[in-house]
């Protein structure tokens, strides 16, 4: 039987950093990865494990009823931000701060009952990026870079102490399970390595 985070395209670990034309990057933030599902009046919030995380963080439910359209599905990050602006695991694992929680999102997968997962991910960006057009609180769309910018930009996400990147093909469709068009890399001096690396 497939296991729940098979329903999520699943970036691999990468030796370095890809570079082209043809990737685009992000920043990797340290969360819990999310789907968010609207149906009408209805909103879910599922994690890679199968679990209904809806009631935990009521910010983004109300953000995603904001939102015109009244059916998407969106891939993305439940996380804190910091003082300073980056994502606070520990501030996010505590509970203490579930009104604060929003919703980072980087792939669209259907919207208006229109099947977007066949696209290529330089059409979802787009499709992504008019659906949340002028949302600035709870739900926002990831930033990105493309191009040759992609070990610059990793070396100077390590320097500024965040988790690392994710580097994505924009041609591939969005495949879900183990995903060789999306690379990640950690920063090994970040608190989100050592904790993998305390699982094993």
């Amino acid at each position: 039987m497939a296991s729940r985070s098979e329903f999520f395209a699943i970036p691999v670990k990468g030796t370095k950093v890809p570079t082209g034309p043809d990737w685009l990057h992000e920043i990797k933030l340290d969360g819990y990865r999310m789907k968010l599902v609207r149906e009408g009046k209805r909103v879910r919030l599922i994690t890679k494990g199968g679990h209904d995380w809806t009631n935990r963080y009521p910010w983004i439910v109300e953000s995603a009823l904001k939102i015109r359209n009244k059916q998407f599905i969106l891939d993305g990050e439940a996380v804190v931000l910091g003082v300073d602006g980056t994502s606070d695991f520990d501030a996010l694992h505590s509970r203490k701060h579930d009104h604060e929680v929003q919703f980072y999102a980087f792939d669209i997968l259907g919207a208006d009952g229109d099947d977007y997962r066949r696209l290529p991910l330089s059409l979802r960006k787009p499709n992504l990026a008019r659906l949340l057009r002028g949302r600035s609180e709870g739900i926002q769309a990831a930033p990105f870079e493309q191009g040759e910018i992609g070990p610059d930009l990793f070396r100077h996400a390590c320097i500024m102490g965040l988790e690392g990147m994710v580097s994505k093909q924009v041609d591939r469709a969005y495949r879900e399970g183990r995903c060789d068009h999306w690379i990640k890399n950690k920063n090994p001096e970040h608190p989100a390595y050592r904790r993998v690396q305390n699982q094993f």
